[in-house]
């Protein structure tokens, strides 16, 4: 009994010896800038039975990496980026040699680079305010994303450029983008517009192992709105103007002109006068402004305001300005009224300054008065208001005593004081008549004006001999402003005494005139006292009474007139010391230049002439009349001739002369504003066409600039404005910036482009155009070459594809390999990187080097090894082209070349895939309904020799209760072409449907046919029978149902954890109630072949977990029951008892075999087969399996929930069979449902299931044993005695498990 125990234990402690390899790497941190090629991590395992170990790796991101088969290590073969997909995982497959692959997922967590630039959101900035917005506005928010993460992912602002240049203007908040107004706008002064360049930048990081910022920039267009915010402005006030009293009402005197400044608003402009010193002698018209006469005029009124009225002039505009009230401004015009002689002389008494208009005085004087005695106590003066020689008059004596007397002076100008002489000493007696009477007549020398006074003369009684003089009057003349002590003349009287010669004394009568004259007392010689005081201007003559006195003091009398004679002492007074002007270029121009010389009129002194200074700049483009004053241009003027620094003001001085000896002047200045036009288009300063160099692949490198400067002197209208027109091809941008001579048009790279010298792009002609606000332009032609860099990888040839005979041996080249390099210098050597062989259908290291690479790309057959087809017909040779002149970049480049090994036509089809089993609802069944799918290839190469049809030979249905029949009712549809993983392809369709009621599987048995070679293989058809339809009761219309299907497959399938499939949906016409119930029909299958009936449906509905969770989601779509209709419960409850009745006999086996394991001796070789079945079973991976190792053959199913009848494989039955790809009675299938999705059971579920996998994916590599019976496992081990080489020509269906059966 010992012994087999012993022998027992042997068998259990070999089946366990060997363990599977165990993968220790879970997580891996990974920088996203790895480049390509660069190692990434190494995956981690450990085998305890020191096993050599292979490494794959599979998933979904399992294309971004490259691993080393034999090492594990994992390298980057497409870039990462975070902000894609931060978290990624693949599945590390590890492989002993021994077991099946080992499998781990291996979670990689990808750490940001600062790879990113900052993006610009809501592009583009464009930003209209008011030139009145104040400071501290909130223009816009420039905002800017960056995708990285941290600090590099945070975006900073700041301000680059203003256009104009003014960076003071505004400001951004560095942190937030928030650009605000920080300097006041002017459209008028400052600029209409702004440029404003942003620059966001990151917070730097890492990238490629340095710290770099990572920038971008945009532009903001700031248009700035004119507001009305400056008062209107006079172009012609202050001014002065002249008219002639009593002009007519209505004639125009001046007209007013004035502006709006704020030209962007350009507010119409009125007219009133808003204060004067002479109301209503004048209007101004409100919208002209032309000033006319408003009342008849008398300039002999206004003397008291020197004839000059002063009109304040208001300027208003029409709408209100920015501070709700009416804008304006007041100027001065002064308005001289020129004199017309209407006005007759006139006699007033004066006392002192006092004076009173008279027409009769009283005066007296002695008898017989020496000729020339004034008549005493007379102080009459005559006046004439007019003006100059309107002035001017006579005078005469007239009445009844007119021979005795005489009048002085006899004419005068303005006013004159008047005096009553004697001219008939012995007509004036006493003794004959007392009082006597005269009439001074006035008569105005220009007009017939008259006046008249009488003068009474009272005579005093005297005695009889007085100094005489030889005349009775004396005219001298002496100059204005003479030396005091200039002597006038000597005036001497004789006296009849004897007693009385040499005793004469001699004074001058009235005593005022001594401030001004004086005379020698014993002489009679009159000389100048005060000669400043004499001034012709003020007056032009004098008349005086020299008095002499004998002893007796009688006295004599005579006239002295001495007339003022005019010096050249006065120069002529411009009436402005400034004029100020303004005029638009290439407009006429005229202003009134006046001067007024105050020496005596129509002499040479007084008469004005008027000349520019040559000092002007400009005089030569002015004249000025010589008498007249009128200031005019010659030709146009031209703004741009004006030195900038003048601002456009012109300055001219005007010179006034008199004629005089010396000549005497005065000068004013007129400052004339030059207003700019646009009437100069911009102009490049470089000569066309510019040529610039720029080397290849930097992003915004600068390229050159171009120069153009526009004539315009303001800023508004010489500002310039660059674009380009043509031949950029969106690779180049332009921006402007002012400079001294002008604005410059930077040209760079766009930010976003890469030049590529390697395209067919390598030089560009752009017309660059220069433009101003008046659309005014000039076009410059920009010649760009683009500069090659050696940056380009050099290409491997691709699709490079060798053919070679097998037992090739020659050492001559089978082919070169030939890159290519399109930078202009290069040089290109080859090398070997490794090598892989398709052997047996396997991707994998070559077991033989077969070929060498030359350094000059030769591959040359290596003559130490055979190339043999039946080892391999594939190698897959990596080679690496190297440019050594590279000098940015990568220099090299691998690729593959693929050498087919040639062979004859020696091989059979295989079947790649064939899916272990497809799952059939029966009932969805019909004509042409593809319920499986075949796939085989061959290894030959040819065309004519791969390709592979198929054909069903023979279909054995094994009932649920292992009856078996045959019939052929299923035809396999061939595809002519491979698919794209080069595998021939047939469905398998149905030509009739199929009986609702059969129970058990479908063995279909497929021959894939080459030629005159073929193999068979074995379809596993399971079937789903009416009995499982379970029918769903809705109180909804059909179309309700209809519509809210998908959400009722949802539910249900989240609820039941099982794949529904919708059979029918039909109205209960049945039921007769007023509102319409609809039946949904429905299969609710598991991917493992069972499915689900009544009862279960409704247990699992009905649970308390369930319901919580779906219950009311149902109830709003309708759900009100499961209905029995169509289903037989107790039928599948019989088949329930079955399958246990069957466990428990599989139950009896297990122990009976068991028993005899033990118990019965066995030889030697037969101890080692069993022991060797053993050990196969210990190797067996099943997922889900609680604890230990399951003996193949035994019901190994009853721990999983699978169905006992069929005793399926549910680990490798991974295909439901559906076909997608099939025609309209394809998706009959469970697979073709339009609302297919994955399930997964819970773990509480007791029927665990594989998630469905589409048949594309067949390929993928099981989890389990290859032999899941000892009869595999023998035939298996026999296989191996026959070598690798043994064609195999039959295909095994683990799903027929006969031990089981």
């Amino acid at each position: 009994m010992e012994k087999p125990l012993l022998l027992l234990f042997s068998i259990l402690a070999s089946g366990y010896c060997n363990e599977l390899p165990e993968i220790s790497t879970s997580v891996v941190i990974l920088r996203e800038d790895l480049r390509i090629g660069e190692y990434a991590f190494k995956i981690v395992a450990t085998d305890p039975d020191d096993d050599p170990l292979t490494y794959k790796i599979a998933g979904t991101n399992a294309g971004f990496f490259t691993v080393e088969e034999h090492t594990g290590i994992v390298t980057i073969k497409i870039l990462l980026d975070r902000e894609t997909n931060d978290i990624m995982n693949i599945d590390a497959i590890v492989n002993d040699g021994v077991y099946d692959d080992v499998r781990k997922t291996i979670y990689i967590n990808v750490e940001d680079a600062n790879d990113n630039i900052p993006i610009f959101n809501g592009l583009p900035y464009n930003k209209e305010v008011l030139e009145n917005t104040t400071v501290g506005f909130v223009l816009f928010t420039a905002s800017a994303t960056d995708s990285d993460f941290g600090q590099a992912g945070i975006v900073s602002y700041k301000i680059d450029e203003v256009v104009p240049d003014d960076k003071d203007m505004f400001s951004i908040v560095a942190a937030t983008g928030v650009v605000t107004l920080v300097g006041n706008l002017n459209f008028t002064e400052k600029s209409p517009f702004y440029q404003i360049r942003i620059n966001a930048s990151d917070g730097g990081g890492e990238l490629y192992g340095e710290e770099v910022v990572q920038s971008s920039s945009a532009i903001a267009f700031i248009t700035v709105k004119d507001v009305p915010d400056i008062d209107p402005q006079f172009l012609n006030l202050p001014n002065n103007a002249a008219v002639e009293e009593n002009t007519g009402v209505g004639t125009t005197v001046f007209t007013v002109r004035a502006r709006d400044p704020d030209t962007g608003v350009n507010d119409k402009i009125t007219f009133s006068i808003d204060k004067t010193n002479a109301s209503d002698l004048f209007r101004i018209d409100t919208n002209t402004g032309i000033v006319s006469v408003n009342a008849e005029i008398d300039r002999e009124e206004l003397l008291n305001i020197s004839a000059t009225v002063v009109l304040k002039i208001k300027a208003s505009e029409t709408m209100p300005n920015v501070n709700g009230v009416i804008a304006s401004t007041i100027g001065e015009l002064q308005i001289s009224i020129k004199d017309e002689n209407d006005n007759s002389p006139e006699f007033y008494e004066c006392e002192g300054e006092a004076c009173m208009k008279k027409d009769n005085f009283e005066g007296n004087v002695n008898e017989h008065s020496s000729t020339g005695l004034a008549v005493a106590n007379l102080n009459i003066k005559v006046k004439d208001l007019d003006g100059g020689e309107n002035s001017t008059f006579n005078l005469h004596l007239d009445g009844p005593d007119k021979d005795a007397f005489r009048v002085s002076p006899t004419s005068g100008m303005g006013e004159s004081t008047v005096q009553v002489l004697v001219k008939d000493p012995q007509a004036v007696d006493y003794e004959i008549k007392q009082i006597m009477n005269v009439q001074i007549i006035a008569v105005d020398a220009n007009a017939d004006f008259t006046s008249t006074a009488t003068v009474t003369i009272h005579l005093n009684d005297t005695n009889d001999n007085f100094p005489t003089f030889e005349k009775e009057l004396y005219k001298e003349k002496v100059f204005e402003h003479c030396e005091n002590g200039t002597i006038v003349a000597t005036i001497i009287a004789t006296d009849a005494d004897a007693f009385d010669e040499g005793k004469i004394t001699y004074r001058l009568m009235p005593e005022s005139i001594r401030s001004l004259f004086g005379v020698h007392e014993k002489t009679g010689t009159i000389y100048v006292t005060n000669g400043d005081t004499l001034d012709w201007e003020v007056t032009k003559s004098y008349t005086l009474t020299l008095q002499a006195f004998d002893s007796g003091n009688n006295t004599g009398t005579t006239v002295v007139e001495i007339s003022i004679l005019d010096i050249n002492d006065n120069a002529p007074e411009m009436n402005r010391d400034i004029y100020e002007a303004f005029v638009q270029e290439n407009e006429d121009f005229k202003i009134q230049i006046q001067a007024t010389d105050r020496d005596e009129p129509k002499t040479l002194n007084s008469e004005v002439q008027y000349r520019i200074s040559e000092e002007s700049t400009f005089s030569s483009n002015f004249t000025i009349g010589l008498e007249s004053g009128l200031l005019t241009n010659k030709g146009d003027l031209d703004r741009e001739a004006i030195d900038i620094s003048q601002n456009g003001v012109i300055q001219l001085i005007v010179i006034a002369s008199d004629l005089g000896t010396p000549s005497r002047s005065s000068s004013a200045k007129v400052n004339i504003s030059v207003g700019d036009a646009n009437d100069n288009a911009p102009r490049y300063l470089d000569s066309s066409p510019y040529e610039f160099r720029v080397k290849e692949s930097v992003k915004g490198i600068y390229v050159g600039p171009v120069h153009a400067h526009d004539a315009d002197q303001t800023d508004f209208n010489n500002r310039i404005f660059f674009s380009i027109t043509d031949g950029s091809f969106g690779s180049f941008i332009i921006y402007s910036e002012a400079f001294s001579k002008g604005y410059r048009g930077n040209i760079t790279v766009d930010p976003s482009v890469e030049l590529d010298y390697e395209s067919n792009r390598k030089e560009y002609t752009l017309k660059v155009q220069a433009s101003d606000l008046g659309q005014k332009s000039d076009v410059a032609e920009v010649h760009i070459i683009v500069e090659d860099v050696n940056d380009t990888p050099p290409e491997f040839p691709s699709g490079m594809i060798l053919k070679v005979d097998e037992n090739t041996t020659l050492p001559v080249p089978v082919d070169t390999i030939k890159g290519k390099d399109v930078d202009t210098n290069h040089s290109l050597i080859y090398e070997l990187v490794s090598t892989k062989c398709q052997c047996n259908g396997t991707i994998g290291p070559c077991p033989e080097e077969w070929f060498i690479v030359e350094s000059n790309g030769d591959i040359i057959a290596n003559t130490e090894y055979v190339i043999d087809y039946e080892k391999c017909d594939v190698v897959f040779l990596t080679a690496r082209v190297v440019d050594i002149y590279t000098e940015v970049g990568s220099n090299s480049s691998e690729g593959v070349v693929t050498i087919n090994i040639v062979d004859i036509n020696d091989n059979a089809p295989e079947f790649v895939f064939l899916q272990d089993f497809y799952v059939v609802v029966i009932e969805k069944v019909d004509t042409g309904t593809s319920v499986a799918r075949a796939y085989a290839t061959d290894r030959d190469t040819a065309d004519n020799n791969k390709k592979t049809k198929f054909q069903v030979n023979k279909i054995t249905f094994i009932g649920s209760e292992g009856n078996t029949t045959e019939s052929l009712f299923l035809y396999a549809d061939n595809f002519d072409q491979e698919d794209a993983e080069g595998r021939y392809t047939a469905y398998i369709r149905s030509q009739k449907a199929m009986d609702n009621n059969k129970r058990g599987k479908f063995m279909v048995e497929v021959e894939a046919v080459n030629g005159k070679l073929s193999t068979t293989g074995v379809v596993e058809l399971l079937t789903v029978d009416s009995s499982f339809r379970v029918s769903l009761r809705f109180d909804r219309t059909v179309a309700e149902v209809n519509e809210a299907l998908p959400q009722v497959r949802g539910i249900l399938q989240s609820a039941t954890k099982a794949m529904v499939e919708i059979f029918n949906v039909f109205s209960d016409s049945g039921n007769q109630r007023a509102e319409e119930k609809t039946i949904l029909e429905a299969y609710f299958v598991f991917p493992n072949g069972s499915a689900l009936d009544y009862d279960a449906v409704t247990s699992i509905l009905n649970s308390e977990e369930v319901y919580k969770e779906f219950g009311q989601q149902l109830g709003q779509l309708g759900f009100t029951g499961i209905s029995t209709t169509g289903n037989d419960p107790t039928g599948v409850k019989t088949e329930v008892y079955i399958m246990i009745g069957l466990m428990a006999a599989l139950a009896i086996v297990l122990v009976v075999m068991t028993t005899s394991l033990v118990c019965i001796r066995r030889n030697y070789k037969r101890k080692l087969k069993a022991s060797k079945a053993m050990n196969s079973a210990a190797t067996v991976v099943i997922q889900n399996q609680k604890s230990g190792p399951v003996v193949p053959g035994t019901n190994k199913y009853t721990k999983e929930g699978a169905n006992p009848v069929l005793n399926m494989n549910i680990d490798t039955a991974t295909d439901l069979g559906f076909d997608e790809d099939g025609s309209s009675a394809d998706r009959e299938s469970l697979n073709s449902l339009d609302y297919n999705i994955d399930m997964a059971m819970a773990e509480k579920d007791n029927m665990p299931m594989m998630a469905i996998q589409e048949e594309e994916e067949e390929d993928e590599e099981r989890s389990e044993s290859p032999y899941i019976e000892p009869l595999g496992a023998a035939l298996a081990q026999r296989e191996k005695k026959r070598g690798a080489d043994s064609p195999g020509l039959t295909f095994t269906n683990h799903s027929v498990d006969t031990t089981d059966l």
